[in-house]
């Protein structure tokens, strides 16, 4: 049981990784190692597909590698963060002092997780 839902994860995530591949917000890599993920706890097959892929791969191994992240999923990402925190903080006046305070420490940590990695 558990096998076909890792399998219906990782092949959700790597239909929205592809996706990101054509939309500009919809960031590729992390779906991309999100579908890696469940193919290794399900099917060996799809997991070496997705990691040989020549257009797929090369993200997955990058960061099993090394931890690196491409530069276009770090600027996509940050700006989407930046995005989000703008409309949080100036547009959103019913959202409380402290969710917006909480939003911003998060966004914060999580973007400078992104910017410490590796690019590759």
């Amino acid at each position: 049981m558990m096998r076909l839902v890792y399998i219906a994860i990782g092949c959700t995530a790597v239909v929205l990784g592809v996706a990101g591949i054509f939309l500009p917000l919809l960031p590729t890599t992390p779906f991309l190692l999100l579908a890696a993920w469940a193919f290794a706890r399900s099917s060996p097959r799809l997991e070496a597909w997705l990691v040989r892929h020549p257009r797929l791969g090369p993200p997955i191994s990058a960061w099993r590698e090394r931890g690196a992240i491409p530069a276009r999923a770090k600027i996509v990402a940050i700006a989407a963060m930046s995005a989000s925190l703008t409309y949080i903080i100036l547009l959103a006046p019913t959202i409380p002092f402290y969710a917006k305070v909480s939003a911003t420490v998060i966004l914060a940590a999580s973007a400078a997780f992104i910017l410490t990695r590796p690019t590759t």
